[in-house]
């Protein structure tokens, strides 16, 4: 032992937080570290009057007791409305693809809407119903979506004594562990989101046992490389992993985390600590497999599983990249693409805006608007229909031999494209296009003028990720053609033309060859240079193997894709809402109407609770404020051990708040009131947290006969826990009566007149349905 000490290594103390055998034991510091070296200086649990610790039955009924009121409130009238609910739509539809086994394209990790697909495999779903619209009738189809919309309200119910325990853990008495737990379990945006086929019931859940992990880690710290230490960290990792693996905002979840063992890992390079640095180094390492290694491995583990599920060809196909579909059973690109030859007639067709490569008899004009001359040379554009004009044969810049594989184009090789209707080559020159001066014009030249510019027709065929010697496909192969002369990629945007090109789409030469949207794929080869091959490559009865793709391109392609179209949803919503309005519940989200019953789900939270813990967000920076003020000016208006419990268990739980809040405000994408819910369930913890400070009843801890080391703490009054359990009983009142006020909002139930409805009408922000006239005082 006295070795283990000199190499400065902490020993678990009979009365210390990291002794497992303490009940109940805890320290005010559970979050982030205080700075308490001696693990015997922290303060004994939460006492009763009497001053002896809550018993563990008491808590454990409390615990029980809102966790049956929370499944209650979240599975009554689950059936109801049997219809499409909202981002049903979507979330649905994705666990019938994995039913299927259809391969989807979304912008969220897919480890919800595994378990949700999960639940609908084992309830009896067919997968065989669309989830079309809002409002589609699952008793019509016979869905088991009760069923489905069951698993969703198991964590929602969860969630609540998940939200008890961290607060319990965190030294708290049991009136302000329920009070935390009830402002969770009777907000009525989180019954209304987490009882329908959503992915936010598992995100919070997971988030919620992700701090509960961390929590449960932090108490055992003075048994560093225990079981039980490895073991909530792990825990921490694999429920972070989980969080992530719902919805991207999970990452907010590893960044709060992540701060709070940057500060820890701070700490014990602390020399005062006397850790040597070997230890130093293997407390890092350990927190990086812990914490790095193992949420790696089960996030990837999600999309391992995502994709060995989804191994047909499905509706998000054409999101990917042609290699990916390739990987696909049934996929078109698999059954009908075909090696592209020499003097082969084709159409092309541009990756992102789907237009074709087209060009026609009328020429550009010869001055522009701003004063611009033009080559007066034949029109290219973008035409979003098949025709004749859009047919470009294959020329070849070197010799060919009369048959075999040498006829095949590859990456890299020179060509030029012959316009087929009006016989002349494709061109880009030093002339300034119709709508970007900037850009180069494309235009084409007849095979008379093309003996004097042959070098203006050239161009590199380079296939996006293409190696040496690979052919080129059709439909498989995505290419940039990029012009030999002035390296510019042939490229086109969405921006039409005026009525002289017939309001057509701009083509032109940009001059960063390596633009990302210069992006073209042959759709069809029109007619087969060799005739012999025609009946192979068109169409015919040729049976082709699934080729295979490594896991991990695959994985890093669906990541960028995922970011590029998570960052692209910047479409308006009519029920779209910026981050400013959510904690003051300024508006709400329109789920479902059922105009002939005048029935309603409206997203809309307790106006009560939400309002509370903004209160409490304010109050909690006020009170640090004002203790740093008052500190800098020499006094002390708070114990050391109160404001060890205000900086790291309040103080991590604000942190919380704080990163699953304020970087929405850095985004461009659609938000809706449901982004703040994990942020809210971390308000509600600081919410309890800043009552347990004012009703002052778990401040003075009374010690009787301090033990050695351990800090003699002001005896608390007899009067502080009835009190706060008077004060908490009072709040209950108008916190509840508001949830069962607008409880038939939440629930959709039927009833409500037009007066009813905009009496519920709080703020005047909220868009309900058939309200009523309003009525004035």
């Amino acid at each position: 032992m006295s070795g283990a000490r000199r190499r400065g290594i902490r020993l678990p103390q009979p009365d210390s937080p990291g002794n497992a055998n303490s009940a109940g034991s805890v320290t005010p510091d559970v979050a982030l570290d205080s700075g308490d070296d001696d693990p015997r200086s922290v303060t004994r649990p939460h006492p009763n009057n009497s001053g002896t610790p809550e018993p563990e039955y008491l808590h454990n009924a409390a615990c029980v007791a809102i966790t049956v009121i929370a499944f209650a409130l979240r599975f009554y009238k689950i059936n109801h409305p049997d219809q499409v609910v909202f981002d049903e739509v979507h979330f649905g539809k994705f666990a019938a693809y994995y039913i299927l086994r259809e391969y989807y394209f979304d912008v969220h990790p897919p480890f919800a809407k595994l378990l949700l697909g999960l639940a609908g495999w084992f309830v009896g779903f067919d997968g065989h119903f669309d989830f079309e619209a809002i409002g589609d009738s699952y008793a019509l189809h016979h869905v088991p979506y009760v069923g489905m919309r069951a698993m969703p309200a198991v964590f929602g119910s969860l969630t609540v004594p998940i939200v008890y325990q961290i607060m319990k853990e965190c030294g708290f008495p049991i009136v302000v562990c329920t009070f935390s737990a009830a402002l969770v379990c009777f907000d009525n945006a989180h019954i209304a989101q987490t009882r329908l086929i959503l992915l936010d019931a598992a995100l919070i859940f997971f988030m919620a046992l992700a701090l509960y992990s961390y929590v449960r880690f932090r108490k055992v710290r003075y048994l560093e490389f225990s079981t039980q230490w490895w073991g909530w960290m792990c825990a921490t990792g694999v429920f972070l992993a989980c969080t992530l693996g719902c919805k991207m905002v999970g990452l907010f979840t590893f960044f709060t985390v992540g701060t709070a063992v940057l500060v820890d890992m701070w700490d014990v390079l602390d020399i005062r600590k006397r850790y040597p640095m070997d230890l130093v180094m293997r407390h890092f390492f350990a927190r990086a497999l812990g914490l790095i290694v193992v949420p790696f491995v089960v996030y990837s583990s999600f999309f391992w599983i995502h994709f060995k599920v989804l191994s047909h060809s499905g509706t998000g196909d054409h999101f990917m990249t042609p290699k990916f579909q390739e990987s696909l059973s049934g996929n078109e690109l698999l059954m009908k693409s075909h090696e592209i030859r020499y003097y082969d007639t084709v159409t092309f067709k541009h990756k992102d805006t789907k237009v074709y490569l087209h060009s026609h008899k009328e020429q550009y004009p010869l001055k522009y608007p701003d004063g611009r001359i033009s080559s007066q040379g034949q029109q290219v554009t973008g035409y979003p229909h098949e025709d004749l004009n859009n047919q470009w044969q294959i020329i070849p810049t070197k010799a060919l031999p009369e048959t075999g594989r040498g006829r095949v184009v590859r990456h890299e090789d020179a060509i030029q494209l012959l316009h087929i209707s009006t016989q002349s080559y494709l061109l880009t020159h030093d002339v300034a296009s119709p709508t970007m001066p900037t850009n180069q014009e494309v235009t084409t030249i007849s095979k008379e003028d093309m003996r004097n510019r042959y070098n203006e027709t050239l161009w590199n065929v380079n296939i996006i990720g293409g190696h040496n010697g690979q052919a080129w496909k059709s439909k498989a192969s995505h290419f940039r053609l990029v012009h030999m002369p002035t390296k510019v990629s042939l490229w086109t945007h969405a921006k039409a033309l005026p009525d002289w090109a017939f309001k057509q789409q701009e083509v032109n030469g940009n001059k960063n060859s390596e633009e990302r949207t210069a992006t073209w794929f042959v759709d069809d080869i029109v007619i087969a240079a060799e005739d012999a091959d025609l009946l192979t490559r068109e169409g015919g009865p040729e049976q082709k193997a699934v080729k295979k793709m490594n896991f991990f391109r695959k994985y890093a392609e669906l990541q960028i894709l995922a970011l590029q179209h998570n960052a692209g949803l910047t479409a308006s919503h009519p029920y779209a809402s910026g981050p400013i309005n959510w904690p003051f519940l300024l508006s709400g989200i329109s789920f479902w109407t059922k105009n002939d019953t005048r029935q309603q789900i409206y997203l809309i939270g307790n106006l009560v609770g939400w309002w509370t813990c903004v209160v409490a967000l304010s109050v909690f920076v006020g009170i640090i404020g004002a203790d740093l003020l008052a500190r800098r000016r020499g006094v002390e208006p708070i114990p050391e051990f109160v404001r060890n419990r205000l900086w790291n268990s309040t103080g991590f739980f604000f942190i919380g708040w704080a990163f699953h809040y304020f970087p929405f405000f850095l985004m461009s994408r659609q938000l809706f009131l449901h982004h703040y819910l994990p942020a809210h369930l971390c308000s509600a913890l600081v919410a309890g947290s800043v009552f347990n400070f004012i009703a002052g009843e778990s401040i003075n801890y009374p010690v009787s006969t301090p033990g050695p080391g351990m800090r003699r703490m002001p005896t608390a009054r007899s009067d502080v826990g009835t009190k706060a359990l008077v004060a908490a009983g009072l709040y209950m009142i108008p916190f509840i009566a508001m949830f069962i006020f607008m409880a038939p909002l939440t629930y959709g139930t039927p009833g409500l007149t037009g007066d009813q409805v905009n009496r519920r009408r709080i703020l005047s922000s909220w868009t309900l349905h058939f309200a009523g006239k309003a009525t004035t005082s």
